[in-house]
């Protein structure tokens, strides 16, 4: 009888190969014996290939939202407690997600890492906000900062979805 997935996965391994981390599973056959290796990616680094993804991905939504005038009214006429609200609750969703996708078995050796791709994701995503609404002349800098960043906040909803979205994509 084939042992339990979960006593395969207690004698993986995570090794470095070609510079990327891998959980190195062993085949089995009904004996025991091992008969080869799976090697599975583990994602758990940040690295400029992902940096790319998420700039590319929070565009996807970013550029649609950030061109609506839904948008810039929203942001006028919401308070900003409310505002603060939906910037932590984009954090919550990304955390979670990425906790999820990312680190849900290895959590306890790269909680820096955890928080760093969380981080990164979300400033990444909102700069990619900052300059297109700026380049759109919708953040009217100087003039009412807390509106600027109030838009800012309400596109960066999506555009952090997307952008942590497109970071799965190996």
């Amino acid at each position: 009888m084939a042992k339990p997935k979960k006593e395969q996965e207690d004698k993986s391994t995570i090794k470095r190969i070609g510079g990327v981390l891998h959980r190195v599973v062993p085949v089995v056959d009904k004996s025991g014996e091992i008969l080869s290796y799976a090697l599975k990616p583990l994602m758990l680094e940040f690295k400029l290939k992902d940096v790319f993804q998420v700039i590319v991905g929070s565009s996807l939504l970013a550029i649609p939202v950030a061109m609506s005038e839904e948008a810039w009214t929203l942001a006028e006429k919401l308070p900003t407690r409310n505002v603060i609200y939906i910037a932590l609750l984009s954090l919550l969703f990304i955390s979670t997600f990425i906790f999820y996708n990312y680190y849900r078995n290895n959590f306890v050796g790269h909680i820096f890492d955890f928080i760093k791709r969380v981080v990164s994701t979300y400033v990444i995503s909102t700069l990619i906000v900052v300059l297109f609404l700026t380049i759109i002349e919708k953040c009217p800098w100087g003039v009412d900062n807390v509106l600027a960043i109030k838009r800012i906040i309400i596109v960066s909803f999506p555009a952090t979805m997307s952008g942590t979205l497109s970071d799965t994509i190996k």
